[in-house]
């Protein structure tokens, strides 16, 4: 087992962003690890998930990748700080803003290749969901292939309190599961959504008690690596051509609108009165 990427990223730099990462024969486990801020995700987390996917999608070996959280949690999000420019605390939506619309649709096209990739068809990517998983968290979820969820977990697509929409590739997975009305609902309403109600919706595979997760989420790698490597990716490629729905087509539209609500939170933060 190790603890760095294939390739040149190493344990420090994953760490740097709040990840980890082990890789063990066909098994990839990547970890979100901001324990102390819930998870949360900011900008350079995305691009360097987007490097780590490329690394593991290069490695015949792996099969499987688990995505998980450590602490208290799966992810609360996007990390609030990104909203606000501070000197030292990397790209923030002011820097978003200094850009022009195609400029600022491409850079938000960047941060969604850290979520795409766990949809190839050369490995199968698992969700093992404790805790919140809220908007970006939500979306992490939502990008691969199968979610097992502890008890006590819960979803949330959050944007909407924040006058944004989803715009990490969570929007085309999510209608797939539960359907055009449900995605709505869940994406305009901000509204939680149990274990027990995930597993009714098709939002889980699986819900286990909290202290199983590991457990299951095992049991899943096992029975996934028992059967040819190559039958599972063809099997993967066909169910996935068979699904309606362009994923590159419907992450374009994400973007292009979500740089519209950039601006008007932009006006709306103009006009605040300053105390």
């Amino acid at each position: 087992m190790t603890d760095e990427t294939p390739g040149t990223m190493t344990s420090e730099e994953l760490a740097e962003v709040g990840l980890g990462l082990t890789v063990d024969g066909a098994v990839a486990t990547l970890t979100l690890d901001r324990p102390e801020v819930r998870n949360a995700q900011t900008p350079a987390m995305w691009l360097t998930l987007a490097r780590v996917g490329e690394q593991l999608l290069s490695d015949p070996a792996v099969r499987v990748v688990v995505v998980r959280g450590a602490g208290a949690g799966f992810s609360a999000g996007l990390d609030r700080a990104v909203l606000m420019p501070k000197p030292g605390a990397g790209e923030s939506v002011h820097d978003l803003l200094a850009l022009d619309d195609a400029g600022m649709a491409d850079r938000i096209d960047a941060y969604q290749r850290g979520f795409t990739w766990l949809r190839d068809p050369r490995i199968v990517s698992i969700a093992a969901v404790h805790g919140h998983a809220v908007g970006a968290g939500f979306q992490l979820a939502l990008s691969c292939d199968l979610r097992v969820l502890a008890q006590g977990a819960s979803l949330s697509m959050k944007e909407a309190a924040l006058g944004l929409v989803p715009d990490l590739t969570g929007t085309l997975p999510l209608v797939e599961a539960v359907g055009y009305s449900r995605a709505l609902e869940l994406c305009t309403t901000a509204r939680s959504v149990d274990a027990e109600e995930a597993l009714r919706l098709g939002l889980a595979l699986d819900v286990v008690p909290a202290e199983g997760l590991e457990a299951a989420v095992q049991a899943l790698v096992a029975a996934l690596t028992a059967t040819p490597a190559a039958n599972a990716r063809a099997v993967k490629a066909i169910l996935r051509a068979a699904v309606p729905g362009d994923l590159d087509t419907q992450r374009r539209t994400e973007r292009e609108h979500q740089v519209g609500r950039f601006r008007e939170m932009a006006a709306l933060m103009a006009q605040a009165p300053r105390g």
